[in-house]
């Protein structure tokens, strides 16, 4: 396998791991932990409709905790350090399916969410 691939498949794998901490509901609901994960000029159209910025989500009580489940996980590499990510959720709580795309930045060395959005398409 070339370095390249491996390269890929590291960084897939790390965005995945990025992503899944976003769902966890421990992580959503500590905002020292989404000062983290997001940049600081993070923004998101979520599935709702709403338009929402990082403060709307680090100050007490953080993002709703829901169960939800990823699938169907690519990366979409745009420069050395711009990557959009494309994947399904399964929404427990919500009893819904999203597709969401995510753009994630390498800043200082480390990798953080710049934009997301989220669409339903499908509710049960």
């Amino acid at each position: 396998m070339s370095k390249k691939l491996e390269n890929h498949f590291a960084l897939k794998e790390h965005l995945q791991q990025l992503e899944e901490r976003l769902l966890d509901p421990n992580i959503r609901t500590t905002p020292a932990e989404l000062e983290k994960l997001l940049a600081d000029d993070f923004f998101e159209f979520g599935s709702s409709g709403n338009v929402w910025y990082k403060k709307d989500f680090v100050g007490e009580g953080g993002l709703s905790a829901t169960e939800m489940t990823l699938y169907d996980f690519h990366i979409h590499p745009l420069t050395e350090h711009v990557v959009l990510t494309t994947y399904r959720v399964k929404d427990e709580t919500r009893r819904q399916h999203t597709l969401r795309s995510s753009i994630w930045k390498q800043v200082d060395g480390r990798w953080q969410m710049f934009f997301h959005q989220g669409t339903i398409i499908q509710s049960w």
